[in-house]
């Protein structure tokens, strides 16, 4: 398989670094598992509550883990070039994205408990 052209670009960088950024990937990957995990939960429990509302719910924790996995692997990518070629780290929103993403899941699944 080749590597990607980025891959070819500036110095490798420090195992390390390299490593610790992997960690983080796999950390994204993992919330977003367990995203996936609730998702099927809901789906599959048997709850009082509305039957379209938990739909809707597993759902949104469905797109939202896709979003995650998505986000973690272009952050990864994004400090990998940034660490082969030695310039500061890229800002990302990732992190505001997660949180308010996850504000309103909880929102939302709050309501569906207490309804």
């Amino acid at each position: 398989m080749k590597k990607p052209s980025w891959r070819e670009q500036g110095d490798d960088p420090d195992y390390r670094f390299s490593l610790a950024n992997e960690r983080t990937f796999l950390a994204w990957i993992r919330t977003s598992l367990a995203l996936l995990a609730a998702a099927v939960l809901l789906d599959q429990l048997e709850v009082s509550h509305p039957q379209a509302l938990a739909k809707a719910v597993a759902v949104g924790l469905v797109l939202v883990a896709g979003c995650f996995a998505g986000l973690a692997y272009f952050r990864w990518r994004a400090n990998e070039i940034a660490m082969r070629n030695r310039v500061t780290l890229p800002h990302s929103i990732t992190l505001l994205v997660a949180a308010l993403l996850l504000i309103a899941i909880s929102v939302t699944i709050g309501a569906l408990v207490l309804a």
